[in-house]
């Protein structure tokens, strides 16, 4: 059995009622499905870490001291083992976390939390890079759409994209209903590769050219 820890990032009010709302998934949906996976983690023994991000007070967004900023309660009326707070996307750069895993003999964390293509995906490569394993929680996570100079996403186009760039190497991705039931049963999770994954997209293009 893996030794886990579920990792909850970023779930603050800035995201839910502020000046970034997540658009896909549902807030309302993933809200609810970081609720039931920290009661199944708890349930489970599996230790759970609250990440909380902060950025300097004249900031548009999670600015220290405003209201926006705080934990959001599906979230801080929660048990926890751990606190990080951090000022970057992932939850290891300058923080302790790497050191709390490693003294817990963790050798797979869980993400939920947001953003899927932000502070989850940093925080997925940089665990992977350390050796660690990863389940992440497709709908216990979510994202907002972006407009720049390099073109426009869409959050569905984003939340797509990064989960299944994820399956290919960096992390098992799952549904919570499909988490809980891998705890449970103590089932591992699927796992796959960039060449099979690749493998399938072209033999699908092939066949569809038929």
């Amino acid at each position: 059995m893996p030794r886990r820890a579920l990792i909850v990032i970023d779930v603050q009010n800035e995201y839910v009622t502020g000046n970034l709302p997540i658009e896909y998934p549902d807030v309302n949906v993933s809200l609810a499905n970081i609720g039931r996976a920290m009661d199944a983690a708890e349930k489970h023994g599996v230790p759970l870490v609250v990440v909380q991000n902060f950025a300097p007070a004249s900031a548009p967004i999670f600015a220290r001291g405003s209201a926006l900023a705080e934990l959001h309660e599906t979230v801080s009326s929660r048990p926890r083992a751990h606190y990080v707070e951090k000022a970057l996307p992932s939850a290891f750069a300058g923080t302790d976390l790497a050191d709390w895993l490693k003294t817990h003999d963790i050798d797979t964390i869980v993400i939920a939390g947001y953003m899927t293509h932000n502070c989850d995906d940093s925080t997925v490569k940089h665990a992977v890079h350390s050796g660690l394993a990863v389940e992440f929680l497709a709908d216990a996570t979510g994202v907002v759409s972006y407009e720049n100079r390099a073109g426009r996403a869409s959050a569905e186009e984003i939340h797509r994209v990064f989960t299944v760039v994820m399956q290919s190497r960096f992390a098992a991705v799952l549904g919570t209903d499909e988490w809980i039931a891998t705890l449970e049963s103590g089932a591992p999770p699927a796992r796959d590769n960039i060449y099979a994954s690749n493998q399938r997209a072209r033999a699908a293009v092939s066949a569809a050219g038929r």
